[in-house]
This record gives structure tokens, sequence and C-alpha cells, in this order.
């Protein structure tokens, strides 16, 4: 796919087995950096439908889930 900077698409999970799974995936550029795009429907305390969005680069590896999203973030936080 030719990409353009700046710009990216989502398309359905075909291949959602569990709810940590992403709804969308997709990719993205940002500036002149490649990124999968992982994305989860939700619903607020309010009602207010939205979609969070998970960014990481292409070279870290492939798409993540929120489980493994949230235990990175943890492990980066851990003082020992």
């Amino acid at each position: 796919m030719n990409q353009k900077d700046n710009s990216g698409a989502l398309f359905r999970n075909k291949e959602k087995e569990k709810d940590t799974h992403p709804d969308y995936k997709g990719q993205a550029m940002i500036d002149g950096v490649e990124y999968y795009i992982s994305s989860w429907l939700n619903e607020s305390k309010n009602g207010v439908k939205y979609m969070s969005l998970s960014f990481k680069e292409k070279q870290e590896g492939g798409y993540g889930t929120k489980e493994s999203n949230k235990q990175e973030a943890f492990d980066d936080d851990m003082p020992f």
C-alpha cells in the first residue's frame, strides 16, 4: 500500500476472537514513521460511544491487545 505521510486507514478486524482483540486494525504513517493502529469500540459511563486507539511502530512488532498494551505500559513504570 502506498501510504501518504500523516494519514492512515482502519479496517474491521475479521479475525477477532476475544473481547481484548481490537475491533479494527490498520496502518498509518506519521512523520515518515510507519505504525500499526488498533482500535476498540467503547461506551462511556454516560452512554457516549467512542473509539480508543493504540499506535505501535511497525518495527516493534504486530498488533497489540488491550492486555498487552496495558502490561507494556505498566512494565515501563516499574522501578525494579
